[in-house]
């Protein structure tokens, strides 16, 4: 009886991860562009260029990437403590049609044959792809309806993060960068035979150094500036479903045409990062810990700050209510999210209707901060934060969650 119960135990673990699993994938995210401002005079670019290359977009957004993470800078921005749009970083992205790129990349567009489809639009529009399919084939009023849909709440919700990284020196750079330097020439020698005792030394007088390790971070916020009117351009004189000179040559003649919409900037505090849970031998762990709890900071403060950018997130349970946020996303015990209702209209739009106001309970929020669990964090293996009602109707699973401000 015993063995059965503890059988019946796990299949029901394993089906309600697989459900959550399911239920954290099938909601519509905002897509995110994420690139490096890499000062190459600064020390340890090459350190900070490639923990920052190893950091993934966060969790609650889609991946649109581009090839091009990296922009490499031998000065400091100008106006770096400054809210205004920054030149610098504004030319980079025009100059290289980064807002295009970004519209090319939603249609899987062929560089070379100009041909498009809508796969990735209907994969993150949740939409039924033969439904979806139909209605565009048909020309209906539906489906114009649900290319508008996905242009408001897909393609217009797609945002350039742009980082501008600066370690912060505590008039002791000399002393660590030449323990760097040091450290990592000892271990090239290592493998040529040196004497293990002064890799070790050197190795801890490294990390002894890189404790103190700070970086500061200026986030830039841009979004794709989508609108009806480039929507309807774009369709009817760019958009290929099969390979056409005439809209390939289109396309690439308007890509000026195409824009990025500055919305804000926020910068990290600079605080120092524990290191505790990392081994020694990694010392490259600890500036990537430093720079993804600041840029992760950075999202955080730019979604209060600016209502376009904020996340929604689907309730896992509502008895208890929890959720899949915590810590990284900024949680607290005086955060407040309003619960939304998905309604789809019956031209295949959608819109959020607020049904109530939840709050998290102060000892059950997760500390999903990166590399919270190794550092032992209270909370950091709760595994969602469980919240309680302050009003509202009764919730569902699979309701979405959004923080409020005081603003």
């Amino acid at each position: 009886m015993k063995i059965r119960y503890i059988l019946l135990s796990l299949m029901m673990a394993v089906a309600v991860g697989a459900f959550a699993q399911e239920l954290e994938s099938n909601y519509r995210r905002s897509s995110i562009y994420s690139v490096l401002v890499n000062h190459t005079d600064q020390q340890f670019a090459s350190e900070i260029k490639e923990a920052f290359l190893q950091i993934p977009v966060p969790d609650k957004f889609n991946d649109h990437n581009l090839s091009v993470k990296v922009l490499n800078m031998d000065k400091k921005l100008s106006g770096a403590n400054s809210q205004k749009e920054n030149a610098d970083i504004t030319n980079f992205l025009q100059n290289n049609n980064i807002a295009s790129r970004l519209v090319a990349r939603w249609f899987n567009r062929d560089y070379f044959t100009g041909e498009c489809n809508m796969e990735l639009v209907k994969e993150r529009g949740l939409y039924n792809a033969n439904e979806f399919d139909k209605q565009l084939a048909s020309r209906s009023a539906r489906g114009t309806a649900m290319l508008q849909d996905a242009g408001e709440d897909l393609i217009g919700n797609t945002f350039v993060i742009v980082n501008d990284i600066r370690y912060v020196d505590k008039n002791k750079g000399a002393k660590v960068a030449g323990g760097i330097l040091k450290a990592l020439g000892t271990i090239a020698a290592a493998y040529t035979g040196t004497n293990i005792d002064d890799l070790t030394d050197d190795l801890g007088d490294m990390v002894e150094t890189l404790k103190g390790f700070k970086v500061k971070i200026n986030t830039f916020l841009y979004k794709l500036d989508w609108n009806d009117e480039q929507a309807a351009l774009f369709y009817q004189e760019q958009y290929a479903a099969k390979p056409d000179k005439a809209k390939h040559d289109n396309f690439d003649a308007a890509r000026g045409d195409y824009k990025l919409k500055y919305v804000g900037k926020v910068e990290s505090s600079g605080g120092t990062t524990s290191f505790l849970g990392i081994n020694e031998d990694e010392p490259i762990v600890m500036v990537r810990k430093a720079c993804q709890r600041a840029i992760d900071e950075n999202v955080v403060d730019l979604q209060r700050n600016y209502e376009e950018f904020r996340t929604r997130i689907p309730l896992l349970t509502v008895e208890p209510l929890t959720a899949y946020i915590g810590m990284k996303e900024g949680v607290s015990a005086k955060s407040k999210f309003e619960v939304l209702e998905v309604v789809e209209m019956e031209n295949g739009t959608h819109k959020y209707e607020r049904v109530g106001v939840i709050e998290p309970i102060a000892n059950l929020i997760w500390d999903n901060r990166y590399m919270a669990e190794e550092e032992g964090a209270a909370g950091a293996t709760l595994g969602f934060t469980t919240f309680r009602k302050i009003s509202g109707k009764d919730f569902a699973k699979g309701m979405l969650i959004r923080e409020m401000t005081n603003k």
